[in-house]
């Protein structure tokens, strides 16, 4: 394999972080001219490999910078091959300034001067070719423009897709493979600069049409700010307010009439939906945005052709498909005008039409993201509760998501820091045994409740929801754990970080007659499980459950075995054929199954109750599946994090929107079969926000990952990829389980450790080491959740004198 070096800001302490960016760059032969990317709330990483013909390949995600070339490169033949995956950039040289949007390859001449200016968090590869003169000729022979590749069809297209395959395939790469894929690059380098690159105005187009797409996102992003002005936005986006105005231009409209337009498609929403019917009309245009409640009656009036009063007393029937649709059918039709004054299709008309389409298709689909409002908005003269308050959030259909995270997600519950919540959560495994786990519990049943007819949970994971890929059912599984929630914690923004305080937890009892009372749980050594492909006896392909007993109030507390079965194939109420465990909560019928008593008859299994999955939104849009773990918590598997734990979580979107889920009755360092006992349980937790102004200079200022504490040690949690989304691009959440290992979590584990300690207790990196080696446990946390996980045990014994250096705020 090649020897990739891995980088990742958050993992190194704050004045080391310049040195260790600066040395990665250096191999390309880069400068940078902004500080090393530090920013938590952001996507900074790189991993770097060379080659035996020193030809360097760098994927990078980071935050806004800009790159010059080192003097040492000059005289070097040598050619730097730049590919924008995502983001805008310009570059800066002695002649006219040239835009890159996301897809753009340019090729650049390490011995000239110019200015690479990143604008906004970005990912790209980057490639410095050595020995490539014949390519390094075509480059200087050409002006700067002509250098730069589209990647919108032809041979643009192919060099761009093996460039975005070395992205994700980098670290899998065998050193003797490189220098075939190095040399293919230069080929189709060379054929791409020898292509014709069009007339320039279909490319110039292209640029407008992404530069429009991100200046829409940034607007849906920052509705609710009732300061938004063109000036802001195009500041923020790197571009003039002249340009921004240009592309709404060349849509027919305006920003102003645009911003004004997407608020009151949500609030159409809004004044649609029954449960906001105790907040009034001012109290729902202030949301989004608007700060004069007449001003805002008018203008809903113009544009949606009748009163907000009248729309909220009758919304039209088909609200949700007017608005998947985009805006809405009173709205003003700028494209009919337009093509009222000349139905012919000229060239004009077809310009203005693809800036229309860009408008009206991230209207539909930014719609589609918020059909249910964020949260429930607090009316104005509310204040600030004078003590704690407490909370219970039961489990049902209306309170769970199940299978992912999301932050567009509607909270279920809203909180402030300090509030005590008790939350109630579902093992999606309970249809394992449905008489113990399920029937007569009305919370489990309106969750699992599937017949011929009806589901009432239908989405189970973040996959599509058409079963278009394997036909398992909607969300094709694609994530299975069974949240309750999100809470949103108001005050809580980016930045700041969560304590989750776990002050007790609490078995589910059943509720079926013949054994009301008793818990249970359910353990499946299933096909992702360590020993699937490892099997001594007949047959070698097999997934066996075993359902225990929890005798919680038993000194001490225990499960014991009550029967195994094997998994027989299950036809789930759709009538969809499951021959294995491959979709969560199909019901297992008990006619079909050969039923194993008298199982681990010895054994008695401690019990240690915990939650599997904890975790705060993710900043990624759409839905994360809820399997691997990563930077916001999510599916940790550590049995640490039970009763008297404390897990502190980096807030990523504004009120953290915190979900709990995966509860275990108990579970091994490992899981190794593919679960631990799956058993309902309710938790009591206390949400502790702690604001990132007051945590500067701090080990929890730079959190970037979950940290776990008990009253006796410190817990980090070390992952194959510490961000996997950011750190391996846009199929992350496929690519993530096939690139994971246990080498690399153990990496990063260290490189956390070694942070806190050289953050938190204040030592060099020598120290930090040898007290690692001689005083740390690290141990494997599981190895079937995709993202593999090692941790890091510190206990607190070795540093007796210490005090924690910020107090708890409520």
């Amino acid at each position: 394999m090649t020897e990739l070096k891995r980088f990742s800001a958050n993992n190194v302490p704050e004045a080391l972080r310049q040195p260790v960016w600066n040395d990665i760059l250096t191999q390309i032969g880069l400068a940078s001219r902004s500080a090393a990317p530090a920013r938590r709330d952001s996507s900074d990483h790189a991993a770097l490999c060379a080659t035996a013909h020193n030809s360097v390949f760098v994927h990078m995600n980071a935050a806004p910078q800009s790159f010059t070339p080192l003097p040492a490169s000059h005289g070097r033949n040598s050619v730097l091959v730049v590919a924008l995956l995502s983001g805008s950039a310009h570059l800066l040289a002695s002649d006219h300034p040239l835009a890159l949007a996301p897809g753009d390859i340019i090729l650049l001449d390490p011995s000239q001067h110019w200015q690479l200016v990143l604008q906004t968090d970005f990912r790209a590869m980057l490639v410095r070719l050595e020995s490539a003169s014949f390519l390094l000729r075509l480059v200087r022979n050409s002006a700067l423009a002509d250098n730069r590749i589209s990647a919108s069809r032809g041979m643009g297209a192919v060099c761009l897709r093996l460039l975005e395959s070395l992205a994700e395939q980098l670290q899998h790469l065998d050193g003797a493979e490189l220098p075939a894929l190095e040399a293919t690059l230069g080929d189709l380098l060379v054929a791409s600069l020898s292509q014709p690159q069009g007339n320039g105005s279909d490319e110039t187009t292209d640029v407008q049409l992404a530069h429009l797409r991100r200046v829409c996102r940034t607007i849906d992003a920052r509705l609710e700010d009732p300061e938004l002005n063109i000036e802001q936005l195009a500041e923020q986006e790197g571009l003039s307010a002249r340009y921004v105005q240009k592309l709404f231009k060349n849509s027919g409209t305006t920003f102003s009439e645009y911003l004004k337009g997407r608020r009151i498609q949500h609030c159409c929403l809004d004044l649609a939906n029954p449960a906001l019917a105790q907040f009034s009309i001012a109290q729902l245009c202030f949301r989004w945005g608007f700060n004069d409640a007449a001003n805002f009656s008018r203008s809903f009036s113009q544009y949606v052709g009748m009163s907000p009063k009248a729309y909220r007393a009758a919304p039209p029937s088909d609200l949700q498909a007017q608005l998947q649709r985009g805006r809405p059918q009173t709205a003003p039709a700028v494209r009919s005008s337009v093509t009222a004054q000349q139905p012919a299709e000229d060239d004009l008309q077809k310009h203005r039409r693809s800036f229309l389409d860009v408008l009206d298709e991230h209207a539909r689909y930014a719609q589609s993201l918020r059909l249910a409002p964020k949260r429930h908005p607090l009316p104005a003269d509310e204040t600030r509760h004078a003590g704690t308050s407490q909370y219970y959030l039961p489990a049902s259909d209306k309170t769970v998501h199940w299978g992912y995270f999301s932050r567009d997600l509607k909270p279920a519950l809203s909180v402030r820091s300090g509030d005590i919540v008790t939350i109630e959560t579902l093992s999606q495994h309970a249809t394992d045994d449905c008489e113990r786990m399920v029937a007569g519990d009305p919370g489990a049943e309106s969750v699992f409740h599937w017949t011929r007819d009806k589901k009432n949970v239908d989405r189970r994971g973040a996959g599509p929801a058409d079963a278009s890929i394997f036909g398992r059912g909607c969300g094709e599984g694609f994530g299975v754990h069974i949240c309750t929630g999100p809470v949103y914690v108001h005050d809580a923004e980016p930045g700041d970080v969560l304590e989750v305080r776990i002050l007790d937890i609490l078995p589910r009892p059943s509720c079926h007659p013949a054994h009301e009372g008793r818990h249970f749980g359910s353990n499946a050594a299933a096909w992702w499980g360590f020993q699937y492909d490892d099997l001594l006896t007949e047959p070698r392909k097999r997934e066996v459950v075993t359902v225990y007993e929890v005798h919680q109030h038993t000194q001490p507390p225990h499960a014991k075995a009550v029967y195994s079965f094997r998994w027989t194939p299950q036809t789930d109420p759709f009538g969809v054929v499951h021959p294995t465990i491959d979709y969560p909560g199909v019901p297992v019928d008990h006619n079909t199954i050969d039923k194993q008593f008298g199982v681990l008859e010895k054994a008695r299994i401690p019990v240690r109750p915990h939650f599997g999955v904890m975790a705060v939104a993710p900043r990624e849009s759409g839905m994360v599946d809820s399997i691997p773990p990563s930077y916001f918590g999510g599916n940790m598997d550590n049995w640490r994090a039970g009763k008297g734990a404390r897990l502190f979580l980096p807030v990523s979107v504004a009120g953290a929107l915190f979900s709990v889920g995966d509860p275990h009755a108990s579970q091994g360092d490992s899981e190794l079969c593919g679960t631990a006992i799956e058993c309902s349980l309710t938790g009591v937790f206390q949400l502790v926000l702690h604001k990132q102004r007051d945590l500067a200079g701090k080990f929890l200022g730079s959190l970037s990952h979950p940290f776990l504490e008990t009253d006796d040690e410190w817990v980090l949690q070390g992952m194959s990829f510490a961000d996997y989304q950011s750190e391996l691009g846009p199929s992350a959440q496929t690519q993530v389980y096939k690139s994971s290992s246990l080498e690399a979590a153990m990496r990063d584990a260290f490189r956390k450790t070694r942070n806190y300690l050289m953050t938190e207790h204040q030592l060099t990196e020598d120290e930090a080491i040898s007290l690692i080696s001689v005083a740390v446990d690290f141990g494997i946390t599981q190895v079937v959740d995709g993202n593999l996980g090692v941790h890091a045990i510190i206990r607190k014994a070795v540093f007796p004198d210490y005090q924690r250096s910020h107090a708890p705020e409520r």
